[in-house]
Protein backbone atom coordinates (compact mmCIF):
# COMPACT_ATOMS: atom_id res chain seq x y z
CA UNK A 1 0.00 0.00 0.00
CA UNK A 2 1.43 3.37 -1.06
CA UNK A 3 2.16 5.91 1.68
CA UNK A 4 -0.21 8.87 1.88
CA UNK A 5 1.30 12.15 0.74
CA UNK A 6 -0.04 15.18 2.62
CA UNK A 7 -0.19 18.49 0.74
CA UNK A 8 -1.55 22.00 1.39
CA UNK A 9 -5.14 20.77 1.15
CA UNK A 10 -4.54 18.47 4.13
CA UNK A 11 -2.97 21.10 6.39
CA UNK A 12 -4.43 24.23 7.96
CA UNK A 13 -2.53 27.01 9.70
CA UNK A 14 -5.57 27.96 11.77
CA UNK A 15 -4.52 25.71 14.66
CA UNK A 16 -1.29 27.73 15.04
CA UNK A 17 -2.68 31.22 14.38
CA UNK A 18 -3.36 32.17 18.00
CA UNK A 19 -0.35 30.34 19.41
CA UNK A 20 3.19 31.45 20.23
CA UNK A 21 5.86 29.37 18.51
CA UNK A 22 9.34 29.26 20.03
CA UNK A 23 12.36 28.22 18.00
CA UNK A 24 15.19 27.22 20.34
CA UNK A 25 18.43 27.75 18.42
CA UNK A 26 18.99 29.78 15.27
CA UNK A 27 21.25 27.55 13.16
CA UNK A 28 20.59 26.02 9.76
CA UNK A 29 17.16 24.50 10.42
CA UNK A 30 16.20 26.90 13.21
CA UNK A 31 16.53 30.08 11.19
CA UNK A 32 14.77 28.54 8.15
CA UNK A 33 11.78 27.33 10.16
CA UNK A 34 11.54 30.65 12.02
CA UNK A 35 11.64 32.81 8.89
CA UNK A 36 9.22 30.61 6.95
CA UNK A 37 6.74 30.47 9.83
CA UNK A 38 6.99 34.24 10.29
CA UNK A 39 6.35 34.79 6.58
CA UNK A 40 3.35 32.46 6.92
CA UNK A 41 1.83 34.96 9.34
CA UNK A 42 2.55 33.10 12.57
CA UNK A 43 3.85 34.47 15.87
CA UNK A 44 7.44 33.27 16.27
CA UNK A 45 9.89 34.00 19.07
CA UNK A 46 13.51 32.87 19.34
CA UNK A 47 15.07 31.28 22.43
CA UNK A 48 18.85 31.53 22.83
CA UNK A 49 21.40 31.51 25.63
CA UNK A 50 22.52 34.92 26.84
CA UNK A 51 25.86 35.16 25.01
CA UNK A 52 24.73 33.58 21.72
CA UNK A 53 26.11 35.34 18.64
CA UNK A 54 22.83 34.56 16.89
CA UNK A 55 20.89 37.00 19.08
CA UNK A 56 21.84 40.03 17.00
CA UNK A 57 21.20 38.17 13.74
CA UNK A 58 17.70 37.11 14.82
CA UNK A 59 16.84 40.59 16.11
CA UNK A 60 17.89 42.20 12.83
CA UNK A 61 15.53 39.81 11.05
CA UNK A 62 12.66 41.15 13.14
CA UNK A 63 12.32 38.45 15.80
CA UNK A 64 11.75 38.90 19.50
CA UNK A 65 14.67 37.12 21.17
CA UNK A 66 14.44 35.77 24.71
CA UNK A 67 16.54 33.66 27.00
CA UNK A 68 15.70 30.03 26.31
CA UNK A 69 13.79 29.47 29.57
CA UNK A 70 11.66 32.58 29.03
CA UNK A 71 10.86 31.54 25.47
CA UNK A 72 9.69 28.13 26.67
CA UNK A 73 7.48 29.75 29.31
CA UNK A 74 5.91 32.06 26.72
CA UNK A 75 5.38 29.50 23.98
CA UNK A 76 2.69 26.98 23.15
CA UNK A 77 4.86 25.04 20.68
CA UNK A 78 8.60 24.68 21.32
CA UNK A 79 10.87 23.63 18.45
CA UNK A 80 14.16 22.26 19.77
CA UNK A 81 16.56 23.21 16.96
CA UNK A 82 19.91 22.54 18.60
CA UNK A 83 22.42 19.75 17.74
CA UNK A 84 21.70 16.26 19.07
CA UNK A 85 24.63 16.38 21.49
CA UNK A 86 23.58 19.76 22.89
CA UNK A 87 19.89 18.95 23.36
CA UNK A 88 20.21 17.15 26.77
CA UNK A 89 21.96 20.10 28.46
CA UNK A 90 19.63 22.73 26.99
CA UNK A 91 16.56 20.60 27.61
CA UNK A 92 17.32 19.71 31.23
CA UNK A 93 18.45 23.23 32.17
CA UNK A 94 16.08 25.53 30.30
CA UNK A 95 13.23 23.57 28.69
CA UNK A 96 12.02 20.75 30.94
CA UNK A 97 11.50 22.91 34.07
CA UNK A 98 9.09 25.15 32.14
CA UNK A 99 7.03 22.59 30.24
CA UNK A 100 3.45 22.71 31.40
CA UNK A 101 0.42 20.67 30.43
CA UNK A 102 -0.88 21.50 26.96
CA UNK A 103 2.41 22.60 25.42
CA UNK A 104 3.91 20.87 22.38
CA UNK A 105 7.53 19.80 21.96
CA UNK A 106 8.70 19.64 18.34
CA UNK A 107 11.90 18.19 16.86
CA UNK A 108 13.34 17.91 13.35
CA UNK A 109 15.25 14.71 14.22
CA UNK A 110 14.15 11.94 16.56
CA UNK A 111 17.57 11.11 18.09
CA UNK A 112 17.10 12.62 21.56
CA UNK A 113 13.59 11.24 22.05
CA UNK A 114 14.12 7.81 20.51
CA UNK A 115 17.43 7.11 22.27
CA UNK A 116 16.14 8.69 25.49
CA UNK A 117 18.93 11.21 25.99
CA UNK A 118 16.07 13.35 27.35
CA UNK A 119 12.93 12.40 29.25
CA UNK A 120 9.73 14.04 28.00
CA UNK A 121 6.83 14.62 30.42
CA UNK A 122 3.60 12.71 29.93
CA UNK A 123 1.34 15.76 29.66
CA UNK A 124 2.73 17.42 26.51
CA UNK A 125 2.44 16.55 22.82
CA UNK A 126 5.70 15.44 21.20
CA UNK A 127 5.96 15.67 17.42
CA UNK A 128 8.50 15.76 14.62
CA UNK A 129 8.64 17.84 11.43
CA UNK A 130 11.71 17.10 9.32
CA UNK A 131 12.23 18.85 5.98
CA UNK A 132 14.35 16.64 3.74
CA UNK A 133 16.86 19.33 2.87
CA UNK A 134 19.37 21.69 4.53
CA UNK A 135 18.08 24.88 6.09
CA UNK A 136 19.22 27.20 3.31
CA UNK A 137 17.27 25.09 0.80
CA UNK A 138 14.18 25.02 3.03
CA UNK A 139 14.36 28.81 3.07
CA UNK A 140 15.23 29.47 -0.59
CA UNK A 141 12.54 27.12 -1.89
CA UNK A 142 9.95 28.78 0.35
CA UNK A 143 10.92 32.25 -0.87
CA UNK A 144 10.57 31.00 -4.46
CA UNK A 145 7.02 29.85 -3.71
CA UNK A 146 8.01 26.20 -3.59
CA UNK A 147 8.96 23.77 -0.82
CA UNK A 148 11.05 20.74 0.03
CA UNK A 149 9.41 17.40 0.92
CA UNK A 150 9.18 16.62 4.61
CA UNK A 151 8.40 14.01 7.24
CA UNK A 152 6.04 14.24 10.19
CA UNK A 153 5.72 11.95 13.19
CA UNK A 154 3.78 11.87 16.44
CA UNK A 155 5.52 10.39 19.49
CA UNK A 156 2.99 11.52 22.08
CA UNK A 157 -0.53 12.83 21.52
CA UNK A 158 -2.04 14.11 24.76
CA UNK A 159 -4.28 16.76 23.24
CA UNK A 160 -5.64 14.64 20.41
CA UNK A 161 -4.41 17.36 18.04
CA UNK A 162 -0.72 16.47 17.69
CA UNK A 163 -1.06 15.24 14.10
CA UNK A 164 -2.92 18.42 13.16
CA UNK A 165 -0.19 20.55 14.76
CA UNK A 166 2.56 18.70 12.91
CA UNK A 167 0.81 19.18 9.57
CA UNK A 168 0.20 22.86 10.32
CA UNK A 169 3.89 23.40 11.12
CA UNK A 170 4.86 21.50 7.97
CA UNK A 171 2.63 23.84 5.98
CA UNK A 172 4.08 26.87 7.72
CA UNK A 173 7.62 25.95 6.68
CA UNK A 174 6.56 25.04 3.14
CA UNK A 175 6.86 21.25 3.18
CA UNK A 176 3.23 20.59 2.24
CA UNK A 177 3.82 22.50 -0.99
CA UNK A 178 6.00 19.59 -2.09
CA UNK A 179 4.56 16.69 -0.10
CA UNK A 180 4.76 15.36 3.45
CA UNK A 181 5.12 11.70 4.45
CA UNK A 182 4.22 10.22 7.82
CA UNK A 183 6.75 8.17 9.77
CA UNK A 184 7.58 7.57 13.45
CA UNK A 185 10.48 8.69 15.64
CA UNK A 186 12.25 5.32 15.50
CA UNK A 187 12.05 4.98 11.72
CA UNK A 188 13.16 8.55 11.07
CA UNK A 189 16.09 8.29 13.47
CA UNK A 190 17.39 4.87 12.41
CA UNK A 191 17.08 5.46 8.66
CA UNK A 192 18.65 8.92 8.93
CA UNK A 193 21.69 7.62 10.83
CA UNK A 194 22.01 4.60 8.56
CA UNK A 195 21.91 6.73 5.42
CA UNK A 196 24.53 9.14 6.76
CA UNK A 197 26.93 6.47 7.97
CA UNK A 198 26.64 3.77 5.32
CA UNK A 199 25.87 5.64 2.08
CA UNK A 200 25.68 9.43 1.99
CA UNK A 201 28.64 10.48 4.13
CA UNK A 202 30.59 7.50 5.47
CA UNK A 203 30.14 5.19 2.48
CA UNK A 204 30.58 7.81 -0.24
CA UNK A 205 33.63 9.53 1.28
CA UNK A 206 35.37 6.21 2.01
CA UNK A 207 34.69 4.97 -1.53
CA UNK A 208 36.03 8.21 -3.06
CA UNK A 209 39.22 8.16 -0.96
CA UNK A 210 39.86 4.47 -1.63
CA UNK A 211 39.52 4.98 -5.40
CA UNK A 212 41.81 8.01 -5.25
CA UNK A 213 44.45 6.08 -3.29
CA UNK A 214 44.38 3.09 -5.66
CA UNK A 215 45.05 5.31 -8.70
CA UNK A 216 47.78 7.38 -7.00
CA UNK A 217 49.51 4.30 -5.57
CA UNK A 218 49.48 2.80 -9.06
CA UNK A 219 51.44 5.81 -10.34
CA UNK A 220 48.70 7.98 -11.84
CA UNK A 221 48.69 11.74 -11.28
CA UNK A 222 46.78 12.84 -8.14
CA UNK A 223 45.01 15.49 -10.21
CA UNK A 224 43.66 12.84 -12.59
CA UNK A 225 42.61 10.67 -9.66
CA UNK A 226 40.78 13.64 -8.09
CA UNK A 227 38.87 14.44 -11.28
CA UNK A 228 37.79 10.85 -11.86
CA UNK A 229 36.98 9.81 -8.29
CA UNK A 230 35.66 13.00 -6.67
CA UNK A 231 35.02 15.89 -9.04
CA UNK A 232 32.79 13.98 -11.46
CA UNK A 233 30.80 12.38 -8.66
CA UNK A 234 28.52 15.44 -8.59
CA UNK A 235 27.54 14.83 -12.22
CA UNK A 236 26.45 11.27 -11.43
CA UNK A 237 24.68 12.17 -8.19
CA UNK A 238 22.80 15.00 -9.91
CA UNK A 239 21.65 12.60 -12.64
CA UNK A 240 20.46 10.08 -10.05
CA UNK A 241 18.74 12.84 -8.09
CA UNK A 242 16.89 14.03 -11.18
CA UNK A 243 16.05 10.70 -12.85
CA UNK A 244 16.93 7.80 -10.56
CA UNK A 245 19.63 5.20 -11.17
CA UNK A 246 18.07 4.04 -14.44
CA UNK A 247 17.89 7.64 -15.63
CA UNK A 248 21.54 8.18 -14.79
CA UNK A 249 22.50 5.08 -16.77
CA UNK A 250 20.47 6.34 -19.73
CA UNK A 251 22.45 9.60 -19.71
CA UNK A 252 26.00 8.21 -19.54
CA UNK A 253 27.96 6.44 -22.27
CA UNK A 254 27.37 2.75 -22.95
CA UNK A 255 30.98 2.07 -21.93
CA UNK A 256 30.35 3.72 -18.55
CA UNK A 257 27.02 1.93 -18.16
CA UNK A 258 28.52 -1.49 -18.93
CA UNK A 259 31.26 -0.83 -16.37
CA UNK A 260 28.59 0.24 -13.91
CA UNK A 261 26.43 -2.88 -14.14
CA UNK A 262 29.27 -5.40 -14.37
CA UNK A 263 31.89 -3.99 -12.01
CA UNK A 264 29.78 -2.18 -9.39
CA UNK A 265 28.45 -5.40 -7.83
CA UNK A 266 32.02 -6.73 -7.57
CA UNK A 267 33.09 -3.69 -5.50
CA UNK A 268 29.96 -3.30 -3.39
CA UNK A 269 29.41 -7.03 -2.95
CA UNK A 270 27.57 -9.29 -0.53
CA UNK A 271 30.27 -8.82 2.12
CA UNK A 272 29.68 -5.05 2.06
CA UNK A 273 25.95 -5.56 2.42
CA UNK A 274 26.56 -7.82 5.43
CA UNK A 275 28.63 -5.08 7.08
CA UNK A 276 25.83 -2.62 6.32
CA UNK A 277 23.36 -4.96 8.03
CA UNK A 278 25.69 -5.21 11.02
CA UNK A 279 25.90 -1.42 11.27
CA UNK A 280 22.11 -1.18 11.07
CA UNK A 281 21.92 -3.38 14.17
CA UNK A 282 24.46 -1.15 15.94
CA UNK A 283 22.22 1.84 15.24
CA UNK A 284 18.98 0.06 16.12
CA UNK A 285 20.14 -1.22 19.51
CA UNK A 286 21.48 2.20 20.54
CA UNK A 287 25.19 1.32 20.59
CA UNK A 288 26.08 4.10 18.15
CA UNK A 289 24.04 6.65 20.12
CA UNK A 290 25.81 5.68 23.36
CA UNK A 291 29.22 5.76 21.67
CA UNK A 292 28.64 9.21 20.13
CA UNK A 293 27.16 10.63 23.35
CA UNK A 294 30.13 9.36 25.37
CA UNK A 295 32.59 10.71 22.76
CA UNK A 296 31.01 14.16 22.98
CA UNK A 297 30.85 14.17 26.77
CA UNK A 298 34.55 13.25 27.05
CA UNK A 299 35.80 16.03 24.78
CA UNK A 300 35.70 14.43 21.29
CA UNK A 301 39.37 13.39 21.43
CA UNK A 302 38.98 10.47 19.02
CA UNK A 303 36.53 12.39 16.80
CA UNK A 304 38.88 15.36 16.48
CA UNK A 305 41.83 13.07 15.67
CA UNK A 306 39.82 11.35 12.92
CA UNK A 307 38.65 14.73 11.61
CA UNK A 308 42.26 15.98 11.43
CA UNK A 309 43.39 12.78 9.72
CA UNK A 310 40.71 13.25 7.08
CA UNK A 311 41.52 16.93 6.55
CA UNK A 312 45.22 16.09 6.08
CA UNK A 313 44.54 13.47 3.37
CA UNK A 314 46.22 14.09 0.02
CA UNK A 315 42.86 14.28 -1.75
CA UNK A 316 42.08 17.46 0.24
CA UNK A 317 45.33 19.18 -0.79
CA UNK A 318 44.86 18.26 -4.43
CA UNK A 319 41.21 19.24 -4.34
CA UNK A 320 41.91 22.66 -2.82
CA UNK A 321 44.37 23.42 -5.63
CA UNK A 322 42.06 22.24 -8.41
CA UNK A 323 38.93 23.93 -7.03
CA UNK A 324 40.77 27.25 -7.04
CA UNK A 325 40.79 27.02 -10.86
CA UNK A 326 37.02 26.46 -11.03
CA UNK A 327 35.33 29.86 -10.86
CA UNK A 328 31.84 28.31 -10.82
CA UNK A 329 32.43 26.47 -7.55
CA UNK A 330 31.78 28.47 -4.41
CA UNK A 331 34.92 28.48 -2.27
CA UNK A 332 34.06 27.75 1.37
CA UNK A 333 36.39 28.02 4.31
CA UNK A 334 35.52 25.46 6.96
CA UNK A 335 35.87 26.31 10.64
CA UNK A 336 37.43 23.56 12.69
CA UNK A 337 36.09 22.48 16.05
CA UNK A 338 32.66 22.37 17.61
CA UNK A 339 31.09 24.79 15.14
CA UNK A 340 31.78 22.36 12.29
CA UNK A 341 30.16 19.53 14.22
CA UNK A 342 27.14 21.73 14.81
CA UNK A 343 26.93 22.58 11.13
CA UNK A 344 27.02 18.91 10.16
CA UNK A 345 24.29 18.07 12.64
CA UNK A 346 21.99 20.95 11.79
CA UNK A 347 22.32 21.07 8.04
CA UNK A 348 20.58 17.75 7.16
Amino acid sequence: MAAKIYTNKDANLTSLKKKTLAVIGFGSQGHAHALNLKDSGLNVIIGLYKKSKSREVAQKLGFEVMDTADAVKAADVIFVATPDTVIPEVYNKDIAPHLTKGKTLLFSHGFAVHFKTIEVPEDVDVILVAPKGPGHTVRSQFVDGKGVPGLIAVHQDVSGKAHKTALAWARGVGCTRAGVFETNFREETVTDLFGEQVVLCGGASALVKAGFEVLVEAGYQPEMAYFECLHELKLIVDLMNESGIAGMRFSISETAEYGDVTVGPKIIDASVKKRMEKQLKVIEDGKFAKEWTKEYETGCKNFNALRKEGADHQIEKVGEKLRSTMSWIKQTKLKKGASQASYVSSSK
